[in-house]
């Protein structure tokens, strides 16, 4: 299996369960690994068809962030989950979502792992 990575990828939202964190936007920090299979293909084409771009799954992402609030990032991970594996080239996904503006002294987050069936 071959994975192509977003990583650290910082977006403002505003999420939470606090009234405070759904009124002034926090960063959230993302980082994907997506499992695509075998690149070889696109390798041997230098073809863009030929391979997942994950311009356009960022852009996806942000939009998600940045719009509807959502008490839980389990609600998030789960809506940006589905829109990547809308994909059917990727067969599994790792998505970790951090907010590092919560705390001084650690950073918490979640990790979810989905895997085509």
């Amino acid at each position: 299996m071959d994975y192509i990575h977003i990583n650290n990828l910082k977006i403002r939202g505003k999420h939470g369960v606090y009234e405070e964190e759904r009124k002034v936007e926090q960063e959230f920090e993302l980082h994907l690994k997506l499992g695509v299979g075998d690149t070889s293909k696109a390798a041997e084409s230098c073809d863009l068809a030929d391979a997942v771009d994950y311009g356009p799954i960022k852009q996806e992402i942000e939009k998600i962030i940045t719009g509807k609030s959502y008490f839980l990032i389990e609600s998030l991970a789960e809506l940006i989950s589905k829109k990547v594996m809308e994909d059917t080239r990727i067969q599994t996904l790792e998505l970790t979502i951090n907010k590092p503006e919560v705390w001084a002294n650690c950073v918490p987050g979640l990790t979810i792992f989905r895997q085509r069936n």
